[in-house]
């Protein structure tokens, strides 16, 4: 078992550790002392934050030190698809106030429709690369995990505060709810995207193969002479 393969199990691992955390049976989900009662959430956060960022490491190991492998290339889409399903199915029970169950469905099929995609075109010998598109889902729906794991315990944080209690008001659950339909938004174009992309490269596929046969008939329409029969 190499690292970068070691890294993409380690975020397989992250999706029951994660579930755990937003349970009801987690010990900091009663306390009311330290961040105010809020240990759940950061603490579900900080682990939803660190399986997304080894997303991009193991790839990146696994090209810097040559170590691309079948395993690899099977669990790393696996793990993604894993860590996104877990953490919006466990949204919708933990906070559904900003998670409701349709958006929920929706980013999920938009997961299963592009894994599909990638499937039939890995089978028809070429690739779909990953759009802008794509890498701004990527990061929006970090932001949108986060900000509704945090949303359910707190609608706005107040940083640097002075003596009236004035200060930095960052509004928690306006950005939950913003981010979390700017990523729905987000998910529909770029399941457009990568839809459009694979319709182009099937499309271009079929004609070559087209091509090819028919560059084989008329080579040996050519190889058999006037006057004999192709068949025996």
């Amino acid at each position: 078992m190499n690292l970068p393969n070691s890294i993409t199990l380690s975020r397989i691992a992250s999706v029951p550790l994660l579930m755990w955390i937003l349970s009801p049976v987690f010990p900091a989900n009663h306390a009311t002392h330290g961040l105010a009662g809020g240990e759940q959430e950061v603490i579900a956060s900080a682990v939803f934050i660190l399986a997304s960022i080894t997303d991009g490491l193991d790839g990146y190991l696994a090209r810097r030190r040559k170590q691309i492998t079948t395993l690899g290339m099977l669990l790393d889409p696996l793990a993604d698809k894993l860590m996104v399903t877990a953490a919006y199915i466990i949204l919708v029970a933990y906070n559904p106030r900003v998670v409701p169950p349709w958006i929920a469905v929706l980013i999920i099929s938009r997961e299963f429709l592009v894994s599909g995609l990638r499937s039939i075109a890995a089978s028809e010998g070429f690739t779909i690369d990953a759009s802008e598109i794509g890498k701004l889902k990527t990061v929006i729906q970090i932001v949108s995990v986060v900000a509704a794991i945090l949303a359910h315990r707190w609608n706005y944080w107040i940083w640097f505060p002075n003596k009236n209690g004035d200060g930095l008001i960052i509004a928690v659950h306006m950005i939950a709810l913003w981010s979390i339909y700017w990523m729905t938004i987000v998910s529909i174009i770029s399941a457009a995207d990568y839809f459009i992309a694979f319709w182009k490269k099937i499309d271009h596929a079929s004609e070559s193969a087209r091509t090819r046969r028919s560059s084989v008939l008329s080579r040996k329409r050519k190889t058999v002479p006037e006057g004999h029969s192709q068949v025996s």
